[in-house]
Parts: structure tokens; sequence; C-alpha cells
């Protein structure tokens, strides 16, 4: 079949010289300097049967992946920089306007179908075959999933290596939020502001998208400037921003489990932990004996005396020392302010069409964050499997009849590489199950490194920003997958903006510059916080010290 994308372009860069050290790999000669760039897209042209037996010709592309100089004017006329080494090369009889030759690798990709995407034919260019650079507008086509405009597509930026506008980048944004996301990025590289890209494009009125952010550092209130801004618009619709603050934020007690409550309570026994785990199940029973039961503190107190309850040698019933104990400790979690026996944010509180809600849990300590975090994403993912197997009701608060995007700043935090977390076992569940039943998740963090390497290997696009850290760069190379080993050593050159984008959402991995915010307001906002922040905690330490 006729590959019914061209790539054609006019201009020739190289001649292949032969094989590289794979099998996937071609090495091309050139004098031309300005188009062998590293992550380039270049093609050869081979001639191959069709189904129908008749000979077809297919552009192969290819990426360029290493360069190197072979030959040029010898090294003693640089030695002097008072001296021109064009102006010695002429007096000598050199006159080739080129003088050096580059040597560069290519790592073939395959050719676009429609349908099946890159297939690589297995068919290597012959020595002398000449080398192109693919067209701006056959990459656009064969790069992209989806095209500008379309439904379900998110116009994150354009090709970093072609004019700025020219090839524009565009995800498909059914492939990013059900396979899951990555956002990978140093610190000061820009990932809140590709973050913040992502999220506009997603409450788009192509899109209308349900959003739900974890905002550990209560940096994404200012995406309310999104608030009737006329590039989000559409008739009959426009994107809603909720943001709610600590003090909006309250937990049902009754949705917790064990662990959960384990986790918010001071350091505890065996024989206390033992004692409160019999409470739960306890509770459990009641649960099962008249339904759904939303019970207190004050119940699993009760509960606690229950199980720590036994009879002495002459049948008396006396209570052990641990419930007292753990009713000492239980008061804290009485006392917090956002766990509560009747008032909870239910699911339908958080998701809807074309809406983002920006849970802001920066006056929350660590472990009540776990514990908020762990619960929401519990109850979000029971939700739309019931939802989706017709075992509740419209009138149900955990409801939702549409899929669902979680994102999670300071991923991290929420999923470390070597320590114990509340919500790591349900991220890794919400990774693995999510995506048959519309829930997807994407994970933004700072230090790669110290993310659970299982939880990054199961996000299957990757956005990767500049990163200098080596332990960080290692921790890719065995996570991220897709990228490739080539675009990985960028990494460190990369500037604020720039984005390696790879995975599922794109047909083939690619540099990136990001598009500025439609609005342009409110990222620059959250810039502007945290280096202010920044600045009050340098003054700070000084002051300590």
């Amino acid at each position: 079949m006729a590959n019914p994308i061209s790539l054609s372009s006019p201009n020739t860069v190289g001649t292949v010289k032969g094989p590289g050290e794979n099998g996937n790999q071609y090495l091309f000669i050139t004098a031309d300097n300005r188009y062998v760039k590293i992550g380039e897209f270049v093609y050869y042209e081979v001639q191959a049967p069709d189904t129908a037996g008749r000979s077809d010709v297919r552009q192969i592309l290819g990426k360029i992946s290493a360069r190197c100089l072979i030959d040029h004017l010898p090294d003693r006329m640089f030695a002097d920089t008072e001296i021109s080494p064009e102006a010695i090369a002429a007096l000598v009889g050199f006159c080739h306007p080129n003088p050096e030759i580059y040597e560069v690798t290519v790592d073939v990709i395959g050719y676009f179908h429609p349908a099946l995407g890159f297939m690589n034919p297995r068919v290597t260019p012959n020595p002398g075959a000449k080398v192109y650079l693919a067209s701006d507008a056959g990459l656009q086509a064969v790069v992209n999933k989806k095209q500008p405009g379309e439904v379900g597509s998110a116009a994150i930026g354009s090709l970093l290596l072609r004019e700025l506008g020219a090839v524009p980048v565009v995800l498909d944004v059914k492939e990013l939020v059900s396979t899951h996301m990555a956002i990978l990025a140093g610190t000061g590289s820009g990932k809140s502001y590709t973050a913040g890209v992502l999220v506009e494009e997603l409450l788009s009125p192509r899109n209308r998208a349900a959003v739900l952010i974890f905002d550990p550092h209560g940096e994404y209130g200012t995406l309310a400037d999104m608030r009737g801004h006329p590039a989000f618009t559409a008739p009959g619709y426009a994107p809603k921003v909720q943001v709610l603050t600590p003090k909006d934020i309250q937990i049902r007690i009754s949705s917790l489990d064990y662990y959960d409550v384990l986790t918010l309570l001071p350091e505890m026994s065996d024989r206390q932990q033992a004692i409160l785990s019999k409470a739960f199940a306890i509770l459990k029973k009641h649960k099962r004996s008249g339904g759904e039961y939303r019970w207190g503190v004050n119940d699993l107190i009760h509960a606690v005396f229950e199980a720590d309850r036994s009879e002495d040698d002459e049948g008396n019933e006396k209570t052990g020392s641990s419930a007292p104990a753990l009713e000492w400790k239980l008061d804290k979690l009485a006392s917090s302010k956002y766990f509560d026996t009747a008032n909870h944010l239910a699911p339908k509180d958080l998701f809807e069409p074309g809406q983002v809600t920006v849970l802001q849990m920066n006056e929350i300590s660590q472990e009540e964050q776990q514990v908020i975090c762990a619960a929401i994403l519990r109850q979000s993912n029971q939700a739309r499997m019931n939802t989706q197997k017709e075992n509740i009701t419209p009138d149900d608060e955990n409801y939702l009849p549409y899929p669902v995007f979680i994102l999670i700043e300071e991923a991290h935090r929420f999923a470390p590489a070597h320590e114990p977390s509340r919500c790591k076992m349900i991220i890794r569940t919400i990774l693995s199950e999510g995506r048959k039943f519309g829930l997807g998740i994407g994970l933004i963090t700072q230090r790669p490194g110290k993310i659970d390497a299982d939880v990054l290997s199961q996000c299957m696009s990757q956005f990767l920003m500049r990163i200098v850290n080596p332990v960080d760069q290692d921790s890719l190379k065995y996570g991220v997958e897709a990228a490739g080993r080539d675009l990985l050593k960028e990494l460190p050159s990369l500037t604020k903006g720039q984005v390696i984008i790879s995975g599922a959402c794109v047909n083939t991995p690619v540099l990136c510059q990001c598009g500025e915010a439609a609005h342009g307001a409110w990222w620059r906002n959250v810039e502007r916080t945290r280096n202010v922040a920044k600045t009050i905690f340098r003054r700070i330490r000084c002051n300590l010290a």
C-alpha cells in the first residue's frame, strides 16, 4: 500500500555511507552543518512491494542521534587566533565552501501507515542513497496522533528544531489521560507552566475534561484566572474552576481504612495495632448488618474497648491497658479539622465535565495530606468502577458517569521510591487498572529519582524537561523507555519550556517548545509566587544563621 502521507522536501542533506552500529541505524555524510541537529527528522526512499505485489516508493523516516566531524582543515590553521583559516586554505588552493565533513548517525523510525502507525520495513538504504530533510507538513501529519483543532486534541507547542510554530505538536487527549502521564523536570525548568498548558487544553471546548489537582504548595489557585477568558468559551460552554482551600477540605472518617488511621496516629505498640485492627473488624460487622454505616471517632473508640475486653479466671469481664491508651491517641483524630463524621468531599463534589478542582493542601501536615489523597483516590476509583458496572444509581454521591483525570503535584511525596506511603498502593492500582474504568493519573515531580520505579514505569506518556541531577537522569533510563537514550542525553541542555514528549500521546518522541498558555497570566503568577516564597525562605535561613 502506498504511503498516503508525503514527507517530501527539496532539501537533500547528505548521502548514505552505510549501516551503523546496529541493524536499526545507518550513517550518512554531509558537508552542511545547518540541518544535522540531534533529534532532527530525515528520511530516505526505498522501493518495496505493496499488498498487490506492485513496487512502491516508501519514505523511511529516521531521527538523528549522533554526529561527528571526520574531515576538516588541519588543526595548525586554528592555532593562531589572528589568522583566518579560510584565508590560509585559499592560499594553498583549498577553495571548497564547506571544508568540514560530518558523519551523522540516524536511528530508523519507519514509514508511517495511517492505521498502524510507524512500521519498520527492515530495508536498509544503499550506500550512495540520498538523505532528505522531512518537510514541516509531513512531520505534522505523522508525528501527531491528532491534528490542531480536532476533538480530543491538545496543542502543547511546536517542534523545537524547526521555526517556531512551523510544526505544531498536538497530543491525543484520550491516550494522554487514559494511559497516565508524568511530567519530570528539575527546579525552574517550567513543569508548572507545562502542566498549566495541559490543563488549559483539557478544559477547552473540544475536550471539556473533568480534572482534579492535588496541590501541596497552593500554587494552582491562579487557575481561576481562566474563568471567563474568551479562549476557553464556546456557545453554551465556559470552563469552571473550583479552588478548595484547606478549610474547605473534609473527609468522612468512615471512608478511612485501618492503615489510614494508623498513619494519622502517634506510634503504637504491636498490641495496640492489633486491638485497633480488631476494632475495624467490629465496625465492618455493623456495616454488613445494616448497609452503609457512617461511623465516627467515638464509634471507633467504643469498638476499641470492645476489642480489648476479656474475661478473667472467675468469668468477670475486664478491659486491657491498650484501649485507654488508644482512646487518648484517637482524640488527636477527633480534633482534626479535616476529618468529620458527616461532612465529606464526595466524587460528585470534585468532578464535573469542563471543571478543574484544585485541592490546596499547603497548610495540611504531610501525614494528613497522605491520608486525604489516599481516601480521595480510593473513592474516585471505586466510584468509576461502580458506575461502569451499574452498581450505583445517579442519585448516589459516588456516581461518576464520565472519565476523570487526577493531577498530583510533588508526586515523589505520595509515591516515594524506598519509603512507605499511604498513597503508593492505590496509585499503583489506578495506574494498572484505571484505564478500564476511565480514571487517569498525571504525576508531576522535580525528583524522578525519588519516585517509585513501578509507578513511573506505568505512566505511558512522559514529559521530560531539564534535569541536571545525575541520579535523576539515571532513573529515567530505566523508568522511561519510550524517550530513547539519544534524547535523554539532551536533558541537561534543555532550557525553560523545552520538553521531550514521548509515549502513547504521540506517534514518536519529539523535542518540543511548549507553547504559551492561551491567557498567559496564571502560570506567570505561579512562578512569581514560587520565587517570592524562595526569597522569604532564604532570608529566614540567613536570619537564623
